[in-house]
């Protein structure tokens, strides 16, 4: 398994057996983001919550290549309605797909999608994301505060990665998110949602620092493999 962070909080994976997982794929406007949405292929597509700058390309993604769009029910049932093949869940919810495990977790934050005529929908709720493939366990957890039920989050899994926002005004920031490993106690730890936009404009290697050997601070689109 490869694992590759993209800017702002897109994640990809590319299984054992070649399957392309991507994570809240916001690619077109992140300047920071190395891949191509007009070339980017994926099998499955994972949506924390239904913000642009997270629900991103998935509907030119999705569209070409058929991915299953996994998000929460009310998103998911909206890109149904825009033709993508999807699967909704809820926090506290699990589903096994062919890849591994999802488990969808709270997460404190908005969520609601804009259309291209200026459109808002309200859709559902924000969430965390725990994925278990091949032995490992993945927590994304998408936009959030931080949040005393990360504890229990830490208890139940054994987190190999988590993917932790630091980029304050719209999610916890660095302080907050060193609390929140603390609770979570991940292997390792990426810092993501930071220095997309002049407003969550943060120095991750600060954040790291306090984290010991556990944070990590990739390229763009280096391969992590677990």
């Amino acid at each position: 398994m490869k694992i590759s962070w993209h800017g702002h909080s897109v994640v990809k994976i590319i299984t054992a057996d070649e399957k392309v997982i991507l994570i809240d794929p916001f690619i077109t406007g992140n300047q920071l983001c190395d891949l191509k949405a007009e070339t980017e292929q994926a099998d499955f597509i994972l949506l924390t919550h239904a913000h642009n700058d997270h629900v991103g390309d998935t509907l030119t993604i999705a569209k070409k290549s058929s991915a299953l769009v996994i998000a929460n029910v009310e998103l998911a049932d909206f890109l149904e309605s825009r033709g993508l093949n999807t699967h909704g869940l809820q926090p506290g919810g699990s589903f096994i797909f062919p890849f591994g495990k999802v488990t969808m977790t709270p997460a404190i934050h908005s969520s609601s999608y804009t259309d291209a005529d200026g459109t808002n929908y309200p859709l559902g709720i924000a969430t965390g994301l725990v994925i278990n493939l091949e032995g490992k366990t993945i927590y994304h957890a998408g936009d959030t505060a931080l949040f005393s039920d990360m504890q229990l989050i830490g208890n139940k899994f054994s987190i190999d990665l988590a993917f932790v926002p630091i980029g304050d005004n719209f999610t916890m920031g660095p302080e907050d998110a060193v609390q929140a490993v603390k609770w979570l106690k991940p292997k390792r730890v990426v810092p993501i949602h930071y220095n997309t936009f002049p407003l969550i404009k943060q120095d991750p290697q600060i954040f790291v620092n306090e984290l010991g050997d556990t944070g990590i601070v990739p390229n763009i689109g280096e391969s992590l493999s677990l």
